[in-house]
């Protein structure tokens, strides 16, 4: 089952980073989730790090350094993945 909330977080991180960044970033939902998911562990493991993995109520700070490692990630990867798709060609 937390595999399942893993995709479902991934996709949510995700998303949030894609619409967070300037631009279109044309990667694939798929690959979304996945750096989501990236993001997400990223995150918590900065969280845990900087001692703010649990606070009382919603996590506000770790919620962001998982959008802000997933925002970080799709930055990188989208220029990547454009550029696989020119040099096939």
């Amino acid at each position: 089952m937390s595999f399942i909330w893993a995709i479902i977080a991934g996709l949510i991180i995700g998303l949030i980073a894609k619409a967070i960044l300037p631009g279109k970033q044309d990667v694939p939902l798929w690959l979304t989730i996945v750096l989501g998911v990236l993001g997400g562990i990223i995150g918590n493991a900065l969280a845990s790090a900087f001692g703010v993995e649990d606070t009382k109520g919603f996590d506000w700070i770790r919620h962001i350094l998982q959008i802000a490692a997933a925002a970080g990630l799709i930055a990188v990867v989208a220029p990547l993945w454009a550029g696989r798709s020119t040099r096939s060609r």
